[in-house]
This record gives C-alpha cells, sequence and structure tokens, in this order.
C-alpha cells in the first residue's frame, strides 16, 4: 500500500466519530469509530471538549489499529486529511484558542429572541441553531465570556484549527455561521447590520473580525502540524505536514457522498437529526422553516432541518429488545430493527387512529423550542404491532415533509433524490417511506450508509487529484460513474396515505404544545 495514495475523512456525527481512509479509487481501505452521545448540562444540549478529544483519539487509533492488521502497514501518513462534523452551534474561542463556554449544539433552541430579531433586520431567514443566532443572543443576554471573543467556529472549524493552527472553514459549514453573498463572502451588508446591532454593547470587537476565513472545496485549508499530529496520534508515530481540506458540516459531506451537489439534485440524511438538501436553480422567497446554505463549491442549498428524526424508534425498539430478552429470546439488534421496520409495511398507510410526535428537544419547522415524545390513539383504533411501527417511522419524517412541501409550493425542481443515513439501513423501508412523503422516487446508493466520512474523505481526493474539473464533474466521472444504486417509488396509496397522516399530525400539534407545558 502507497500511502501517499490514500486520503483520510473523519466525521464528528452526533452519536459517532468516524474515520475512513480511501485510495486513488475512491474505495474505502479501513475505518475506525468511537461511539458518543450528546449530554443535556445544566439546560444546555453539548459534548464536553475531553470527549471531543478523547473520541477523536480513539477513532484515529482504531483507524490505525485496522490499517495495521488488514494490510501490515503502520499508518504514519496520508495524501491528505480532512475533517466534518455536526452544523452550525456555537463554539467561541479567546485569544489563547481556549473555550470560552460550553460547546452548544445545533439541537439548542434558546436563541429564539435573537434569531427572529436577526431574520427581520437581515431580510433572510436565520436559523435558532446557526453560531450568529447564538452569538447574538449571548450578547443579549450580556453573558461575561462575550467580550473576551476572538474566534466564532462550528466543531469542524475548533478541530481543524486544532490541527492545523488555521482559522478557517469550508464554504458550506461558513454558510451556517453568518449568511454569505453570491461570491461565497460573508454578507457585507449583514456585516454592517450586526455591527450597528450591538454598537451599544462596546465590545472590543467587530463581527468580521472573529469569523474564520472560508476556501471552497479544491483549495488547500492548511497542513498538519506537530502538535496537531501529536494530538491526533499521541504515540507519535504519525508525520506532521499532511494538507488538509477545507472543513465542512455534515450536510456538505452528506451531499458528496451521495453525489448531489449539481444543480437540481437532492438528499436526505435521516438519523438522529433530519435534513434535506436540494440545490437550487433559482431564488426561493424567505420562508423561516427554510435555510439557505451552500454545497462545499458555494452553490445555494435549500435546506429543511430537522431536529428530531430516530431517536424516538430507536427508544421503542429498544424496549421491544429488553422483551425479547426478558422472554428469554436471544436476537441481535440490526435483525430487530430489520424485522419490526419491514413489519411496519403491513400496517395501514395513514396509521388510521395513532399518531406520534417524535420531539425529544425542539423542533424549527414546527416552532417548538422543547419537546417531549408523545404517543396517542383513539379509543376504537386498531392497535396493532405493524400499525404501531408505521406510525413511529412515518412520524420520523413527518415534520421534514412539512417543509419540502413548501419547496413544492415554490416550484422547486429536483431531478434526482438520494437517501442516506440509519433510518434507511432495513431494506427498503426507509426508501418507501421517504418517497411516500416527497411523492417523488428515491435512490438508495451502495456508499449511503458510509455517510460523511465518506463525503469528507472525497473532498480530500477532490483537493489533491482532480485535473481541473469541477467537484461535480468529478464525482460523476471519477467516483459514482459504477456507482450501484437502487431507485423506488411509492405507491399511490402510501402517498396518499402519508399525506392523510401528515394532515392529522399537523392538526394535533397542539397535544404536543399542552405536553411541553403541562409535562
Amino acid at each position: 500500500m502507497n500511502l501517499q495514495d490514500t486520503v483520510i475523512g473523519i466525521e464528528f456525527g452526533s452519536t459517532r466519530i468516524k474515520a475512513v481512509l480511501i485510495d486513488k479509487n475512491h474505495a474505502i481501505l479501513a475505518s475506525g469509530s468511537h461511539e458518543w452521545e450528546n449530554i443535556l448540562d445544566r439546560g444546555i444540549w453539548t459534548y464536553h471538549y475531553e470527549d471531543i478529544i478523547n473520541g477523536l483519539q480513539d477513532c484515529f487509533s482504531k483507524l490505525k489499529h485496522e490499517v495495521a492488521n488488514t494490510y501490515g502497514v503502520s499508518l504514519s501518513k496520508t495524501g491528505a486529511i480532512g475533517v466534518s462534523a455536526m452544523m452550525h452551534g456555537y463554539l467561541v474561542l479567546d485569544e489563547h484558542n481556549q473555550s470560552l463556554t460550553e460547546f452548544r449544539t445545533w439541537r439548542n433552541r434558546t436563541t429564539g429572541e435573537a434569531a427572529k430579531e436577526l431574520s427581520e433586520k437581515f431580510g433572510f431567514n436565520i436559523p435558532l441553531r446557526w453560531s450568529i443566532a447564538h452569538l447574538y443572543q449571548a450578547i443579549l443576554n450580556r453573558e461575561e465570556h462575550v467580550s473576551k471573543i476572538k474566534k466564532v467556529t462550528t466543531l469542524a472549524g475548533y478541530i481543524h484549527l486544532l490541527l492545523t493552527g488555521k482559522f478557517i472553514s469550508g464554504v458550506g459549514d461558513a454558510s451556517g455561521i453568518f449568511p454569505l453573498d453570491n461570491e461565497h463572502r460573508y454578507d457585507k451588508t449583514m456585516l454592517e447590520t450586526f455591527n450597528g446591532l450591538i454598537d451599544d454593547y462596546r465590545l472590543p470587537w467587530n463581527i468580521e473580525g472573529v469569523l474564520p476565513s472560508i476556501h471552497i472545496a479544491g483549495r488547500q485549508a492548511g497542513i498538519l502540524t506537530k502538535s496537531g499530529a501529536l494530538l491526533l496520534d499521541p504515540t507519535g508515530t504519525f508525520e506532521e505536514g499532511i494538507p488538509f481540506a477545507p472543513p465542512e458540516g455534515d450536510a456538505g459531506t452528506g451531499m458528496t457522498a451521495t453525489n448531489s451537489v449539481r444543480v437540481r439534485s437532492g438528499n436526505v440524511s435521516a438519523g438522529t437529526s433530519a435534513f434535506a438538501m436540494v440545490v437550487l436553480s433559482k431564488p426561493v422567497k424567505v420562508h423561516r422553516e427554510i435555510d439557505i446554505v451552500t454545497t462545499p463549491t458555494g452553490k445555494p442549498v435549500a435546506m429543511i432541518h430537522c431536529s428530531n428524526c430516530t431517536s424516538d424508534i430507536n427508544a421503542w425498539i429498544n424496549l421491544f429488545g429488553e422483551f425479547a430478552e426478558h422472554l428469554g429470546v436471544s436476537i441481535s439488534k440490526p435483525d430487530l430493527y430489520d424485522r419490526l421496520y419491514e413489519k411496519a409495511l403491513e400496517g395501514r398507510p395513514d396509521c388510521e387512529g395513532l399518531l406520534s410526535y417524535n420531539y425529544f428537544s425542539g423542533e424549527g419547522v414546527t416552532n417548538f423550542d422543547e419537546g417531549r415524545p408523545v404517543f396517542l390513539r383513539k379509543p376504537d383504533a386498531k392497535m396493532d404491532l405493524a400499525s404501531f411501527m408505521r406510525t413511529h417511522i412515518t412520524s420520523a419524517l413527518a415534520t421534514l415533509k412539512l417543509g419540502l412541501d413548501i419547496l413544492k409550493e415554490e416550484q422547486v425542481e429536483i431531478d434526482r433524490i438520494y437517501g442516506h443515513g440509519g433510518y434507511f439501513r432495513a431494506p427498503e423501508v426507509g426508501q418507501r417511506m421517504l418517497s411516500a412523503a416527497i411523492g417523488v422516487p428515491v435512490s438508495i446508493m451502495e456508499t449511503a450508509f458510509e455517510g460523511g466520512p465518506y463525503g469528507m474523505a472525497l473532498l480530500c481526493a477532490y483537493m489533491i487529484w482532480n485535473t481541473g474539473e469541477t467537484l461535480e464533474d468529478y464525482l460523476d466521472n471519477r467516483v459514482f460513474h459504477q456507482a450501484v444504486s437502487k431507485t423506488l417509488m411509492a405507491s399511490a396509496e402510501d402517498v396518499e396515505g402519508f399525506n392523510r397522516f401528515v394532515s392529522n399530525y399537523r392538526e394535533a400539534l397542539a397535544v404536543e404544545r399542552s405536553a411541553i407545558k403541562h409535562f
């Protein structure tokens, strides 16, 4: 194995940190992963900084171990590295690059006042999870740390800074820090507006001075420093000097991993959270439910982001697994998931008389700042396992559909849509449900479950191996030209049933609001 002809993509997902090593043929050679989970600490959804570093090192160590065991080679270098992570949230540093407050993830919905005011002043939708909303809310709250801020970044940008010493963001990740203009720069008018809003607070910085510089895909964004190499691999056997791709958000790497960066293409990532990304061929109106972000090369993207997807499904399936164990029945977790997902296909398409809300946390599309998982049913509803499971699997996409219906009203054109993430692991089930939700065929690629780390590795490959072609052409002609995918279209009955379910879902949202208020 020639290590110089490999690249490494690392992604910090919401439940797993994963690294993959790929070769010049874009095939995965080895991987390593570390399981983790966010915690609710004093009302803030976060990951502790020591867990971030420990998880990175454990993940990389496992990658090295697999390379050594499989190929008999010590992973001491590679052609390029890139880091991606869950987008947005709030991570601020002082002049010594020390954190000033806890890492506030995308899941927090404590920025309502700031997001509302910024959206009005900018004439541009600012979601609650965006970094600028968190920053402005901290200013409005007169939090003590604000005056000490030197850098505002994301988790991907933070890890990139630690490993390279460069304060840089990929354009896709940057578009969730602060709105961009058509030239891939922070919007000048909005920068001036923001500085005007904070003028009375007499802060020792302006907004331009604390935001990262922006790089588009294909451009080198620094090299691994000696201290970065030791942070990544405390054994000291991994070499410094390796070039880095721009750090990106998980939305951008998901688009890359599913070959959905071309105009009029789209993808849906569904796991702990769910989001749809559609590369736009024309502008859309300002909608609170729709974020405007970019591809890793800066093309405008309509993003519908839902904070909740599979967590409630997981909770119920774990309960069934516990019951099986209580009966002395041995069944693996993957098999349990597959069987219960497949059972859902036998349920009534509209889950008649059954309804659920999968809100573990707040939800922007439906305007909730908190969540309570709720299952309800009519007294005369047929309560069988198939419809019960279908209710929860349908509910996981219901909020996403509400946002996608707005794009349909805007007459946004989509030539192809790909699904990826844990929701689609059971063969055909999630694919069929998504097709029912959006009323168009859905494709699943054979690489779909490699997800973000694979997408980040592809961006590294594009940086060092492209010969002048666009990212779109590189992916079409050199990565996915022989890719195997399966396309499925839901039946008319499934589509009609999903629409009826969502109509009931929308009508009964008052139940969820009442649950939050009273429980």
